[in-house]
């Protein structure tokens, strides 16, 4: 993690009701500028529901946030503008090329045509897609679609990055290559934040927020978070608290 501790997201007292049922309840904490930060938790813990809210694509009941200096409330299109975000539901279309994914996708993050042309050219070659430009993303492996989803999402140099549990369904090889890519954009500044059901990949965080219930039930770095649960891993941790 760099050196400095300016916040890039601020969120205090976040809550995001839907009828009767809390899906986040006061949620509280920071993330520094450059930062890999876990957010982890079981399904249904509140997870995706606060990212969206971060990313402002939907509304939280109450509270107080801010992402890349901008106001979740006041100042939507902005933080959409300075952020990158990735799913593993859905990132890439199928029916284009990968050529065309990336083009289509420097389009939308309002590249002009001579940066789309450059950074799509340096993003070829770098994953070595070169053999791959022309062919249909739901012909290639999935492993390939990961890398390509995540180069992507931070083909306009975002200030931040969220993931969303994206080495889901893939092998243990390529998460670590992914992860090798996650280091190499969090050392280049952008902040990087990451859900994961792999609790191993939470010892490759800076910091790590586990949610149970949607609170936010422990905070703090890995090796912090074992000695004070008095585990020798992650995977511990979070059994001690789901089961909590």
């Amino acid at each position: 993690m760099p050196a400095a501790t300016e916040n890039i997201i601020t969120v205090k007292d976040l809550v995001k009701k839907f009828g009767s049922f809390v899906a986040n309840d006061h949620l509280t904490f920071e993330v520094k500028r450059g930062e890999i930060f876990g957010f982890l938790g079981a399904n249904g813990a509140g997870k995706t529901t606060a990212i969206k809210i971060l990313c402002g694509l939907s509304y939280p009941t109450s509270g107080k946030m801010s992402v890349a200096g901008f106001d979740i409330y006041t100042q939507r299109e902005k933080v959409k503008k300075n952020i990158g975000y990735m799913s593993q539901r859905f990132s890439l279309y199928d029916d284009l090329t990968v050529y065309e994914n990336i083009r289509f996708y420097g389009g939308i993050y309002g590249l002009r045509r001579k940066e789309i042309d450059t950074r799509t050219h340096a993003l070829m070659q770098r994953l070595g897609f070169e053999s791959a430009r022309d062919k249909l993303i739901r012909d290639i492996p999935l492993g390939w679609k990961q890398k390509l989803a995540f180069s992507v999402a931070i083909l306009h140099n975002p200030k931040i990055v969220f993931l969303d549990e994206p080495t889901g369904g893939v092998d243990p090889i390529t998460r670590r290559q992914f992860w090798d890519m996650i280091y190499e954009a969090a050392h280049e500044g952008i902040t990087v934040f990451v859900t994961t059901h792999y609790m191993d990949e939470a010892e490759y965080c800076d910091r790590v927020s586990i949610m149970v219930d949607g609170r936010i039930a422990a905070l703090d770095t890995p090796d912090n978070l074992k000695k004070q649960f008095g585990t020798f891993s992650m995977n511990e941790v979070f059994i001690k608290l789901a089961r909590a």
